[in-house]
């Protein structure tokens, strides 16, 4: 079974300035450690074979940001998919998930925002993968909500 994560870079970055700025949201900023939010989240799923290339969403003014960030960490992504405008969490995650069943019909999408920090990411994806069952089963499965 197959996750597909889904990580939603979108953001105006109005909520931490001066640091983080319209053209430079937080989740582009390494505000816990020396890579940023985006690259963790990234790095999360990177590597594993539970987990295929990841889909990021983000603010079409982003989009370099974005590639930058995932080449410098060696993540491959699939094509970024840009917003013309901000839409929030609920559009976004719909064009994943018809973008993502389009290719497998049975894909389990493992959305995650962006500027989000994990302190054990191993355990948060152990936890991910013990849920993958239920959520191939039909149900949603969320954390930490």
């Amino acid at each position: 079974m197959t996750i597909f994560p889904v990580i939603l870079a979108g953001g105006s970055g109005s909520r931490l300035w001066p640091l983080s700025r319209e053209r430079y949201p937080k989740q582009f900023l390494p505000l816990i450690g020396k890579q940023s939010l985006l690259q963790d989240t990234l790095s999360m799923t990177q590597g594993r074979r539970d987990c295929a290339q990841p889909l990021v969403i983000g603010n079409e003014a982003h989009r370099f940001i974005i590639a930058q960030q995932a080449q410098e960490i060696g993540c491959s992504l699939r094509p970024i998919v840009l917003e013309p405008t901000a839409r929030n969490t609920a559009p976004a995650v719909a064009v994943a998930a018809v973008m993502l069943a389009a290719e497998n019909p049975d894909a389990l999408l493992l959305v995650l925002p962006a500027d989000h920090s994990f302190g054990d990411r191993a355990a948060f994806m152990n936890a991910v993968s013990a849920a993958a069952p239920a959520a191939a089963d039909g149900r949603l499965v969320t954390f930490g909500v």
